[in-house]
C-alpha cells in the first residue's frame, strides 16, 4: 500500500500540503468541501504535486518538511526545478557566496500534476549509494551532488544506519540532500520507479552490458524518458556482480590502469560534473584585465631604467651596451604590462634612485 504527500493550490493562490493513503479520494474531498479546514473556504483547489512513499510515517515526514518551506521553494518543487530547489534551500545571505544552481533552470515535470502523468524528460538522475560504510563519505557525496545540481539521494542498507550524525560536517552545507535522502533495503527497491539504471564500476564483473563513459551517460539521461538512477558501490569493494546485474548500462571512468581507485565522493563528483555541463550553474565572476600600456608609457619606463643603469656603469663593456639594452627591452615588453603596472614599476625605480631614506 502506498501513502502520498501532496500539494494543492487554493483559489487565493496559497498552497496546502497534506498526506493521504488514497490520493484521488482525498483530493476529491478537498474539492467538494467535505473536509473542514484550510481548503474548505478556498475552493476550487488544484492538485499541483504529489509523491508516493512506502509508509505513512514517510509521507507524514515529507508533509511536515514541505509545510515549512517558503512559497518559492514549494513552486520550485511543483515545477520540478531542482536547481531552484537547491538555490532556495540555501539561506538568503549565503546565496551569493556559495556555489549554488542558477534559479533560472527550465521547469521539469514532477510525477503527477492533477492531470495525466507527464513523461519525465531530462530529469536529473537519482544518485544511489549501495551499502555505504561511512557517514563521512555519504556527506562528501552529498556535497559533490549539490555542487553540480543533483539533490535526490537514495541509500541502500547503509552499514551504520540512517540518519548518521557523521555525515553532517563533511556535507559542508548540503543539508537539503541529506534531509531528503531515502533509505531502502535492496537495490531493486531503490530503483523501483526508474526506467534507466546505470552501475558505476571499473572492474570486470562477468556481466555483458553496454559500457559508457560518464559524459555519454549524461547525454543519454537527458535524451530519454523516465527516471534514471546511477548506482555507486561501497567504499571497500564497489558494486557486487548481483548489483551490476540489475543495471541496464555500466558507467566506467577512463582511469590509470595501474591505479584504478576512486573514493566514493570522487566517483559521484565525476558523474555529477558530467551531468552539470549543460546546467546553468553559477560561475566565478570574470574580472576584466586592464588593457596593455601604450607604447609611449613603456618607452618612458625603459628610458628611466636605461638612465639608472648608466649611472651605475651597468653597460660594460660599452661596445656591448646596445645588446644589453635590447635584452632589457625584450624582457620588459614581453609580459604586456598594463598602464597601472608600468606606473607601479616606475615608482619602484624612482624610490631606488632616491636611495635609503
Amino acid at each position: 500500500m502506498n501513502f502520498w504527500t501532496y500539494v494543492l493550490r487554493c483559489n487565493d493562490g496559497t498552497y496546502y500540503t497534506g498526506h493521504a493513503d488514497n490520493l484521488d479520494a482525498r483530493v476529491w474531498q478537498h474539492q467538494k468541501g467535505a473536509l473542514k479546514g484550510y481548503t474548505h473556504d478556498k475552493r476550487p483547489v488544484e492538485l499541483m504535486w504529489s509523491q508516493d512513499f512506502p509508509t505513512r510515517d514517510d509521507a507524514f515526514a515529507a508533509e511536515f518538511r514541505i509545510k515549512k518551506w517558503s512559497r518559492a521553494k514549494k513552486e520550485a518543487l511543483i515545477a520540478g526545478q531542482f536547481g531552484r530547489l537547491s538555490y532556495f534551500a540555501v539561506p538568503p545571505k549565503e546565496r551569493d557566496t556559495r556555489l549554488v544552481v542558477s534559479a533560472s533552470l527550465d521547469p521539469i515535470p514532477r510525477l503527477r500534476s492533477g492531470r495525466a502523468d507527464a513523461p519525465a524528460l531530462n530529469h536529473p538522475p537519482i544518485i544511489i549509494l549501495v551499502r555505504p560504510q561511512l557517514g563521512e563519505n555519504i556527506g562528501k557525496a552529498a556535497r559533490a551532488m549539490l555542487n553540480f545540481g543533483l539533490t535526490e539521494l537514495r541509500l541502500v542498507a547503509p552499514r551504520d544506519g540512517w540518519p548518521n550524525p557523521s555525515a553532517g560536517a563533511p556535507a559542508a552545507g548540503a543539508d537539503v540532500v541529506l534531509a531528503d535522502a531515502q533509505v531502502f533495503e535492496t537495490v531493486a527497491e531503490a530503483t523501483h520507479d526508474c526506467a534507466h539504471v546505470y552501475a558505476t564500476t571499473v572492474r570486470k564483473r562477468g556481466v555483458v552490458k553496454p559500457v559508457v563513459t560518464p559524459e555519454q551517460a549524461a547525454v543519454e539521461v537527458r535524451g530519454q524518458q523516465g527516471r534514471s538512477a546511477i548506482l555507486f558501490g561501497p567504499e571497500r569493494s564497489g558494486l557486487e556482480s548481483d548489483d551490476v546485474a540489475l543495471a541496464r548500462t555500466i558507467i566506467t571512468v577512463p582511469i590509470n590502469p595501474e591505479f584504478g581507485s576512486l573514493n566514493l565522493a570522487q566517483a559521484v563528483m565525476v558523474v555529477a560534473y558530467e551531468w552539470s555541463k549543460s546546467e546553468a550553474l553559477a560561475s566565478p565572476p570574470k574580472v576584466d584585465l586592464e588593457p596593455p600600456a601604450p607604447q609611449a608609457e613603456l618607452e618612458g619606463m625603459l628610458g628611466q631604467i636605461t638612465d639608472m643603469l648608466k649611472e651605475v656603469n651597468y653597460f660594460f663593456p660599452p661596445a656591448r651596451a646596445h645588446v644589453t639594452l635590447r635584452m632589457v627591452r625584450s624582457l620588459l615588453t614581453k609580459p604586456g604590462w598594463s598602464a597601472n603596472e608600468v606606473r607601479t614599476f616606475r615608482g619602484i625605480l624612482t624610490e631606488i634612485r632616491k636611495g635609503p631614506r
